[in-house]
């Protein structure tokens, strides 16, 4: 086991549509989406340690650390270790909570690759997905680590290539609760299903985005004000809006012109994710 410190990529995802096809029994909603990674998002410092311990900080205000992700993401590989097998975990975190960025689950995925590695578990990708599938639906994709287009509940992943643009990012300050939008009455939840095929062609949109701006009308200022500079689109259920733009500059010259109440980053959109990328690194090291 490796016991020295490794800094580990969190990065964001965002959601290039978003189409609710229907709803299972379990009460989870039937989706089809392409998702693709951005190069930002949050970093996870992992020591392994011999104490059996896992500790996760700074605490996050009003969630039990038992109820923390990384946390639960963490347990789910003890069976697969000795009892003394711990780690100390430090997260710097800077995707905001409840942004439709993926921050929560890809703090999770992050936690069961790198302890895969970091404590010698063997696992293979597939076995680690659905494992971070019990944690959410969007945990696989974080943990395969490629730009795809997703259905089921999020889990059935078809590798894609598209286009890498630079992007605009704004969060406009709000926390959008998932289960809040999925549990709206007036969600949309028979769009048709379409094929990988059909998305050139086909109309695509985000189901989710009327119930949200509706609910959280600083969602919609955000698209409004965005859309004057790029074609924008909310991701996932919300909160963060995004714009793609030609080049960095581009996009960094409209982020100088973002409202005193609003946030935003610029991002490159990336088809591999960043924490493949360091998983490479550290497994050839």
């Amino acid at each position: 086991m490796k016991t020295d410190k490794h800094i580990w990529p969190a990065p964001a995802k965002i959601n290039l549509f978003l189409h609710i096809t229907g709803r299972l029994d379990n009460g989870y909603h039937t989706l089809e989406t392409i998702f693709q990674f951005l190069d930002y998002g949050d970093h996870l410092t992992i020591t392994p340690n011999q104490s059996g311990k896992i500790t996760i900080s700074p605490d996050i205000p009003g969630v039990a650390p038992s109820d923390n992700l990384i946390y639960r993401a963490a347990m789910l590989l003890k069976p697969y270790i000795s009892e003394t097998t711990g780690a100390d975990i430090v997260i710097d975190k800077i995707l905001p909570m409840g942004a439709g960025l993926g921050g929560g689950s890809s703090n999770a995925a992050t936690t069961i690759v790198a302890l895969n590695q970091l404590w010698q578990c063997h696992l293979n990708n597939q076995q680690l997905a659905q494992l971070g599938l019990s944690l959410g639906a969007d945990v696989p994709i974080f943990i395969h680590g490629f730009a795809a287009f997703a259905q089921g509940v999020g889990e059935i992943l078809t590798p894609v290539a598209i286009n890498e643009p630079w992007y605009l990012v704004i969060w406009p300050g709000v926390s959008v609760s998932t289960q809040e939008i999925f549990n709206a009455p007036e969600l949309p939840r028979d769009t048709d299903p379409i094929s990988i095929k059909q998305l050139d062609s086909a109309i695509l949109k985000n189901d989710c985005e009327k119930v949200t701006k509706n609910r959280h009308p600083e969602v919609a200022n955000a698209l409004e004000w965005l859309i004057q500079y790029a074609p924008a689109k909310m991701t996932g259920t919300g909160s963060c809006v995004f714009g793609e733009f030609e080049s960095e500059q581009a996009a960094a010259d409209a982020l100088l012109k973002l409202p005193e109440t609003m946030h935003g980053f610029v991002a490159k959109g990336s088809n591999s994710s960043p924490l493949s990328t360091k998983l490479a690194i550290t497994s050839s090291a």
